[in-house]
């Protein structure tokens, strides 16, 4: 008689509670933790009341939460039961019975020994967050199995850890990507090779596109250098546009008209140029560290190619994180208000548009200026007297003719922007979320491109590997119109470079 096979250990249902930034990071999290317990807990629905007025992202993910909940939460008994979810799951809301409010402030009205530790080591139940823990204890107390906090607050985690509670990070965004600690800190170029034979590099030096069956592994719009088996340092870089072809970059170079003429200055920059001039790339990420090029080259790329008309327009946009307070608190129309944050696409335009002098024009321009001031009469003061004219930015004209738009996050929803280029400076702040509003606003003809720096992230939502740049990429990669570059060596000046690498 054969032995009965072995019975397969049963599942054990975790009870996940989630903190009100997990739901402001994604909507949709109450329905992402498998056939497990999901809870609320209601102090999370009056910190979300607090956000839902904000024209923020944060505030339209309050109300997309507050949408979500209802539809599932109907009536009072699917509140205290909770409801079913469709990957098995049961979603409640938690409604903790020993944290009361009486005419002495809020009280714990539970002996047991976590909530005793709660009362002694954070006391003040005036705090959303000691209440949320007090509805954790709750949960732990009360329910059999694992019971683990979903917290994106760092101090939150700590303080739930201190309590002898499991508490994690919202992992279900997150991405692992080797590029992000390489950009980061590395400052020598690392790009994929392909050894090949000293033939196929001739053959490939002599010609535009070359086939190289063993390139198909390398996913579409990635980026390499062929190198001669024989000769490492004999090398040229290529693009694997897909099914092992292979092309030559064709640009290394930004020429503006009544401008400057920048040239690629290193490996990377002129595999990013490549990118952004290549018009069956529709989509570009860039990770970099301060200094690399990264504004300065994308802002004169969209510029050079919004001059010959292979765009109609270019539009900037800059993540806000600012400390504490929101776009609506700056005076003036909303270029006025963008500017502060978009300066770094201003600084690129000057520069871009404004012609390189010699020194002896500053020479000439100087002793003009003198005998000007010699020859001029004195003024006489009048109270009438108008006050200096403010002159004219470089930049200015395209605002005027429409050619440049300064936009704001907040106000893209709705929006579909066709036969444009629009450059995104500082994505790593973004949340997935906002990273998925923004591409799919693009339309036919447009381009997009995020770019940002993976060690400089102020968003308290998103972090290296869950904010929405490293999201983009490890999502869309692989796709025929997107194409991502990392950038290392830093150009803007030895000092900014050794301070990148060292502080």
């Amino acid at each position: 008689m054969p032995p009965k096979p072995a019975a397969s250990p049963r599942h054990v249902q975790k009870h996940y509670i989630l903190d009100t930034n997990v739901l402001i990071h994604d909507p949709g999290s109450p329905f992402q933790f498998k056939d497990n317990f999901v809870w609320i807990p209601v102090e999370v629905f009056e910190e979300l009341d607090r956000f839902k007025s904000e024209s923020s992202t944060r505030g339209a993910n309050a109300r997309e939460v507050h949408r979500r909940l209802s539809e599932r939460f109907m009536n009072p008994s699917d509140m205290q039961a909770g409801v079913k979810l469709e990957n098995g799951g049961l979603l409640r809301v938690c409604i903790n019975p020993t944290a009361r409010f009486s005419a002495e402030g809020w009280q714990l009205v539970s002996d047991s020994p976590r909530f005793q530790a709660l009362r002694d080591l954070f006391a003040d139940l005036t705090l959303p967050d000691n209440r949320i823990l007090a509805a954790a204890c709750g949960v732990a107390d009360g329910e059999k199995g694992s019971v683990i906090l979903v917290t994106k607050d760092l101090n939150m985690m700590l303080k739930a850890r201190a309590l002898g509670m499991e508490a994690q990070d919202y992992r279900t965004d997150r991405v692992e990507d080797v590029d992000i600690r390489l950009t980061m800190r590395r400052s020598e170029e690392e790009y994929e090779t392909m050894d090949v034979s000293p033939h196929t590099v001739q053959a490939y030096a002599s010609q535009e596109t070359i086939v190289i069956p063993e390139a198909k592994t390398f996913i579409p719009n990635h980026y390499l250098l062929l190198r001669n088996e024989e000769e490492p340092t004999h090398a040229i870089p290529a693009r694997h546009v897909a099914g092992g072809e292979l092309h030559k970059l064709r640009r290394d170079r930004i020429v503006i008209r009544n401008g400057r003429t920048l040239n690629a200055l290193n490996l990377g920059q002129r595999f990013l140029l490549d990118a952004l001039y290549d018009p069956a790339i529709s989509l570009v990420t860039v990770y970099g560290k301060a200094g690399t090029g990264k504004t300065l080259l994308t802002v004169g790329a969209a510029l050079e190619q919004v001059q010959v008309g292979v765009f109609e327009k270019m539009l900037i946009t800059r993540v806000i994180m600012p400390t504490g307070r929101d776009i609506g608190y700056l005076p003036g129309k909303l270029e006025e208000k963008m500017q502060p944050w978009v300066q770094p696409a201003f600084d690129a335009l000057e520069l871009l548009l404004t012609r390189p002098r010699r020194p002896e024009q500053f020479e000439n321009k100087r002793q003009s200026q003198r005998k000007s001031d010699d020859h001029q009469p004195p003024q006489q003061h009048s109270s009438q007297q108008s006050g200096p004219t403010k002159p004219m930015r470089p930049w200015e004209p395209l605002t005027a003719s429409g050619r440049l738009e300064i936009e704001a996050i907040t106000h893209i929803r709705g929006r579909s922007i066709p036969n444009a280029i629009f450059i995104v400076d500082e994505s790593q702040q973004l949340t997935p979320h906002e990273a998925k509003t923004l591409i799919t606003r693009m339309g036919k003809g447009s381009k997009m491109i995020l770019i940002g720096d993976l060690g400089q992230i102020d968003n308290p939502y998103v972090d290296a590997h869950t904010n929405g740049l490293v999201y983009a990429r490890n999502r869309l990669q692989g796709q025929p119109w997107m194409a991502h570059i990392n950038l290392f060596k830093g150009e803007r000046s030895e000092m900014a470079e050794v301070a990148a690498n060292l502080m």
